[in-house]
């Protein structure tokens, strides 16, 4: 039997960090992956649904060409190139962690890991034992009673990004990140779209002001959004599919070739041995305390199938918390309430802290500012002009509580507001912080500006 001191269970964003990690702090480090280094986020999540969302961000350019003063008379796309340059994307980010995995010496066990006791794992009828055993074996598409997918006429993430045919009408049930970046991106590509969500609003997590407002970007796009709206059966007999929406005005029957399930995520724990060993779980959520060790020592569990935020850079943070505890480091609890969400559609999403409507339900006198990529030169320049940053401070103390942007490029802006509350940066310090001109991020020191009064360029 191989013995190490840290055996990780799932190679995704947090598996794959957590083990490069435990790697460099000397731990004798073994992973085990039933399927492709990366896991889902570099291999059917993250990363190759960006390089599909890059393609449509193309084709929308060649399109508004004359925009920009440029003659583009003859362009089309090949949908089966744009898939294919996605999967190899995806294919070249795997090979990525194969490298950093033989750079960082991790053994990497192929097969399906179930958990033993002792401290074992069994993978596929072979045993290894380690003093550590972390769990990392993340999610996969959630499916309701009411919508089960065939994987031809109701599909997942997974074959959306793999199409063999590009469907001319599409159905998209749910508008989290998932939703709203498959929704963007057949309707760049000409698939006619309709977004189904349950809730008041598109992007429930979002601000109310940046719901709305994707909203609006979607509806000039030409995407039906209805909201308020549930799916309550769908009848695949045929050559489309019929789905059943039923709203508050009553029921209507929505005609497509496809329907597209994005309702969330379900934990991978069937199978892996939790019961065997006695990890206690709450639904289908492995209970874990701050430095996520299970009630069971020796087992740990981080990112999807923990109860935090399923991201995969919160997967990546607490891995990296976790072995770095186990090495005997000093180390602080993650805090949940300062992690940045990104949604990348036609203008993209991101935000952390809290929301306006938030703050005020806790009862917080707080100093709100907007500041419009209308009124920025550089998003002029760039043609970029939809959007906004927005920001609230307490009012008090001048704590940055929340910051919420959507527009273009606004995902890779978000780190300096997660930066500055990590810091207990206040607002005068960040309108004292000179930002550069003309660029996207002064977008942020205007927008806080105009929350103390101070704004010049509105």
């Amino acid at each position: 039997m191989s013995k190490y001191d840290i055996i990780v269970l799932g190679s995704g964003p947090g598996g794959y960090v957590t083990a490069i990690r435990a790697s460099q702090l000397g731990f004798k480090t073994a992973i085990i992956e039933k399927e492709s280094l990366g896991g889902v986020c570099l291999n059917w999540g993250c990363i190759p649904t960006k390089a599909l969302l890059k393609s449509a961000q193309v084709f929308e350019y060649l399109k508004h060409a004359n925009d920009y003063g440029l003659i583009v008379k003859d362009y089309d796309k090949d949908f089966d190139a744009v898939v294919n340059r996605s999967r190899n994307v995806a294919e070249g980010m795997s090979k990525g962690v194969q490298f950093l995995m033989k750079k960082n010496k991790i053994d990497v066990i192929n097969g399906f890991g179930k958990l033993k006791t002792g401290k074992k794992v069994d993978v596929d009828g072979t045993e290894y034992s380690a003093n550590h055993i972390i769990i990392a074996t993340g999610a996969r598409s959630r499916e309701l009673p009411n919508l089960p997918q065939d994987g031809e006429k109701v599909i997942g993430y997974r074959e959306a990004m793999t199409l063999k045919t590009q469907p001319k009408k599409l159905i998209v049930v749910g508008s989290g990140a998932i939703g709203v970046e498959f929704a963007y991106f057949y309707n760049a590509m000409g698939t006619e779209v309709t977004v189904v969500e349950y809730l008041p609003n598109i992007v429930p997590v979002e601000d109310e002001d940046v719901s709305k407002q994707l909203e609006r970007s979607f509806k000039k796009s030409g995407i039906k959004i209805m909201t308020s709206a549930e799916v309550t059966s769908v009848d695949t007999y045929g050559k489309g599919v019929k789905a059943t929406v039923k709203t508050k005005k009553g029921e209507e029957v929505l005609e497509a070739d496809l329907v597209l399930s994005a309702v969330g995520i379900k934990t991978n724990i069937e199978g892996i041995g939790l019961e065997d060993v006695g990890i206690a779980v709450d639904r289908d959520k492995i209970l874990v305390n701050d430095y996520y060790q299970t009630n069971i020592p020796g087992y740990y569990a981080i990112g999807d199938v923990t109860p935090g935020q399923a991201l995969a850079h919160v997967a990546s943070a607490e891995g990296i918390l976790c072995v770095e505890k186990i090495a005997g480091q000093h180390v602080e609890a993650l805090d949940y309430g300062n992690i940045p969400g990104c949604t990348y559609a036609s203008r993209e999403i991101a935000s952390v802290g809290l929301t306006e409507k938030q703050a005020k339900d806790q009862g917080l006198d707080i100093k709100v500012g907007k500041f419009p990529f209308s009124a920025s030169g550089k998003a002029s320049a760039s043609g970029a002009k939809d959007g906004f940053v927005k920001v609230i401070f307490d009012a008090k103390y001048g704590e940055w509580l929340g910051c919420h942007m959507i527009g273009a490029g606004v995902t890779d802006m978000i780190a300096e507001a997660v930066l500055g509350r990590k810091l207990e940066t206040t607002g005068h310090e960040v309108l004292k912080a000179v930002h550069p001109h003309p660029t996207m991020s002064e977008a942020v020191m205007e927008a806080v500006a105009d929350a103390y009064g101070e704004v010049i360029h509105l």
